[in-house]
């Protein structure tokens, strides 16, 4: 046995008690005639003594252990004399008697201490040390609490985990795939799956009417901190059901979870929110309802004042900041700067002031009176205190600009608060979007998405105003999730591939394999897969998914602690029949 508790578990009931712990060193500190040694595992840390006067050659061996040495310590529990009330341990110590050293460390390129000196990079490079850090091992504690959470409701409500293949075919729609070539079927690819789409909608055929599993999904595609190229989900479908019954069925897993995990009660049904209004007022298909701002258009409010950056503008729109109208030029400038950055890419920025004492003050006072800007601040409800910014040009970009600027203004306001949580539902998106490049509609979600039923007549007719039986749970801002109802007729699914400009070959080729299953009584269901990481990003009150998995990619799509992706054998490429760089 080589240790009787953890260094997280002995507290005063266990005084007096002979006991043997192991772990790495975290600090040593030695004071003369005591050397006291902090010894840390997953479980905590605890306080080891070593008095020179009573055994002087084990106290010269504590003085010569390293930070992250491994060691075993015996000895007695005793009272604390100084005690830390900061951690579970520190009313006790352990005086000991014996000491084993299980492994020598060399000096670790960074401290393992929570206000660590140690870059991004360099702890991706030993992300095995960086994972005894207690922040960074806690959020894969989290994780795995929410993992055996989500399997505790599903499994409560008769859902069925199921594993789907991760060696799959390769198709056209979505992300780019990860191929792997067949060495058995030289010339073949597989894919690794970006969802287990198609597989979750034959498992439905097969009459397992409510499945589930946490999946590992792969998308080749440009990172951010939300994204990595290989990720979880939480993918569920159901048979024999309409959109309120996948909302409301999930909707009690959200809610279960913020219940377990976080403690916070909703009793409420969730806020839907159309997709339309959720552009018109927010610009954005996941808004932040932590906090107002909601956009207002004064297209036809500020027009035919010769002031011909709103007259030539498709779209004039602005937010109301509360109680900011004593915002200096200086913040003013920067907020302009902000708005005029490339990826944001508006041209520039008005404001009206309206003051406290009821006069109004804005950067375009030569086109407009008092009264015009007073009508601008009826408009939107502003009262004095308020700080009015608006946003011209065209509308589509206008409202993405303008919702870049209302979450900035939330930032800076601290309005976006991280122990707030509001979630709601976005319903009805367009099934279709056109590509100009390519003069082709794309399905903004995937193609097995049914349109809303009274609108399958516009599928030949007017396809762009199609609206998709599909649903997104946004929570602060952040997509957490998304699904639909299926098509489950193969007559549907090919008028679906055709208005996608698939020819019956193309449609055969890939997808032949669901439009046959199609064939033998398909279910009529619908389902929706859930980012996993994400949830337990923001469970861990963090932007990043990083941080919540234990052996990430960098921002370039690179492990740095496995040095890879990374080039292969000319012996590898020969029996695979593939030829880098060269001809055969």
């Amino acid at each position: 046995m080589y240790r009787t508790h953890t260094c997280g578990e002995l507290n005063m009931k266990n005084t007096g008690q002979d006991v043997i712990l192991c772990g790495w060193v975290q600090k040593s500190r030695d004071l003369g005639g005591m050397t006291f040694v902090d010894l840390r595992d997953r479980y905590g840390i605890t306080q080891l003594v070593f008095n020179m006067e009573t055994n002087s050659e084990l106290c010269e061996k504590a003085r010569k252990l390293g930070r992250e040495f491994v060691v075993q310590a015996k000895g007695k529990v005793k009272e604390r004399s100084n005690k830390n009330l900061k951690i579970s341990t520190g009313e006790i110590e352990i005086y000991v008697n014996e000491l084993i050293i299980l492994n020598r460390s060399e000096i670790p390129p960074f401290t393992i201490e929570e206000e660590t000196d140690g870059g991004e990079e360099l702890r991706m490079k030993y992300r095995y040390l960086d994972l005894r850090r207690t922040s960074v091992k806690n959020n894969i504690i989290l994780r795995h609490h929410v993992s055996q959470e989500v399997r505790k409701y599903m499994d409560s409500i008769g859902f069925v985990e199921i594993e789907t293949p991760v060696l799959i075919k390769s198709t056209p729609e979505g992300a780019r795939d990860f191929v792997v070539p067949s060495r058995m079927q030289p010339g073949t690819f597989y894919a690794l799956p970006q969802s287990p789409q198609t597989l979750k909608q034959l498992l439905m055929v097969a009459g397992f009417d409510k499945y589930f599993q946490i999946v590992r999904c792969f998308r080749d595609e440009d990172l951010r901190a939300d994204r990595q190229p290989e990720f979880s989900q939480i993918d569920c479908e159901m048979s024999f059901v309409e959109r309120n019954d996948i909302l409301n069925t999930f909707e009690g897993l959200a809610k279960y979870l913020f219940r377990q995990i976080k403690g916070v009660e909703f009793n409420e049904p969730f806020l839907r929110i159309p997709y339309q209004e959720a552009m018109e007022y927010y610009g954005s298909d996941k808004p932040d309802l932590r906090f107002g701002m909601r956009f207002t258009e004064l297209t036809g409010t500020v027009k035919g004042h010769d002031f011909a950056v709103f007259d030539t503008s498709e779209y004039v729109g602005a937010i109301c900041a509360e109680g900011c109208s004593e915002y200096t030029r200086k913040q003013l400038d920067e907020l302009t700067d902000f708005v005029k950055k490339p990826q944001i890419g508006a041209k520039g920025l008005i404001y009206v002031r309206y003051n406290s004492d009821g006069t109004l003050k804005s950067s375009v006072d030569k086109f407009y009176s008092p009264d015009d800007l007073k009508k601008w601040a009826d408009a939107m409800n502003a009262k004095p205190g308020d700080l009015i910014l608006v946003l011209a040009g065209e509308k589509k970009k206008s409202l993405t600009a303008l919702s870049e600027l209302r979450l900035e203004m939330g930032n800076r306001l601290g309005l976006r608060k991280k122990d707030k949580f509001i979630p709601l539902w976005v319903v009805d998106f367009p099934l279709l979007e056109w590509d100009e490049e390519t003069k082709r509609f794309y399905a903004m979600h995937h193609p097995f998405t049914s349109p809303i039923p009274e609108d399958w007549p516009l599928m030949e007719k007017d396809p762009g105003k199609v609206r998709a039986n599909a649903y997104d749970l946004v929570i602060n801002g952040v997509e957490i999730g998304g699904g639909s109802i299926r098509i489950h007729d193969a007559t549907d699914q090919k008028r679906m591939f055709k208005v996608l400009g698939f020819s019956d070959e193309e449609a055969n080729e890939q997808f032949g394999f669901l439009l046959n299953a199609f064939k033998f009584g398909a279910p009529p269901h619908g389902g929706i897969a859930f980012g996993f990481d994400r949830w337990v990003a923001m469970f861990g009150g963090q932007d990043s998914i990083r941080d919540f998995i234990a052996f990430p990619k960098n921002n370039s799509g690179r492990d740095v602690m496995l040095d890879t992706p990374s080039q292969i054998s000319n012996k590898q490429l020969e029996e695979l029949q593939l030829f880098i760089g060269r001809k055969k």
